[in-house]
C-alpha cells in the first residue's frame, strides 16, 4: 500500500504543479473516512490555496475533483496487474466526507420512501462514481435493487423493490 499511496501523491503533485497550484498532497489524516470506502486517500492541503483556487479544483458539483480522481484512477493503474491496481480517492477541504454524507442520507430517504409506498424513486445529479457507491450500498439488500437510466450526461439513479 504504501507504495501506491508514494505513486499517488508523486502524481497528485506534478499535476497540482502544472496547474499552477500551490499544494501538496498528504495521505494521513483522515480519521473521519467511512469504513466502507477502501481507497488510498490522497489530500491536497489547502493551506497555500486561496479559497478561489479551492473552489476551482473542486468545481462545480465536484466536477473538477471528480475528473482529478478519475485521471489518478486511470493513470497510476495502466499497464499494472490486476491485483497490483490501486483505487484512490482525492479530497481537498473535506469535499468527499460531507458528500458521503450527503449522499447517505439520500439513499435513507430513498430506501425509505421505496420501502413504504412500494414506487421507485429516481435520484438524479449524480456522478458516475456516486452512481457507482450507491450501488455497492444496496448490492446486497435482500428487498432494494438499484440501476442506472438514460444517457450522461442527464443519467439517472433508480432505487426500486426487488
Amino acid at each position: 500500500m504504501e507504495n501506491q499511496v508514494e505513486r499517488g501523491k508523486s502524481w497528485l503533485e506534478k499535476v497540482l504543479a502544472l496547474m499552477g497550484m500551490p499544494a501538496t498532497a498528504i495521505s494521513e489524516g483522515f480519521e473521519t473516512i467511512p469504513e466502507d470506502l477502501d481507497s488510498c486517500w490522497l489530500n491536497i492541503e489547502a493551506a497555500n490555496l486561496s479559497p478561489e483556487q479551492s473552489q476551482l479544483l473542486i468545481g462545480e458539483k465536484g466536477h473538477n475533483i471528480d475528473a482529478l480522481q478519475y485521471l489518478a484512477n486511470t493513470l497510476l493503474n495502466i499497464n499494472r496487474e490486476q491485483n497490483a491496481q490501486g483505487s484512490y480517492t482525492i479530497e481537498l477541504d473535506g469535499y468527499r466526507v460531507k458528500r458521503y454524507q450527503e449522499l447517505t442520507a439520500l439513499l435513507d430517504q430513498a430506501t425509505t420512501q421505496v420501502r413504504e409506498t412500494g414506487q421507485e424513486v429516481e435520484i438524479s445529479d449524480l456522478s458516475s462514481a456516486e452512481r457507482r457507491q450507491i450501488h455497492s450500498f444496496l448490492q446486497n439488500s435482500e428487498d432494494l435493487a438499484t440501476e442506472s437510466r438514460g444517457q450522461e450526461p442527464h443519467r439517472k439513479l433508480i432505487v426500486k423493490l426487488r
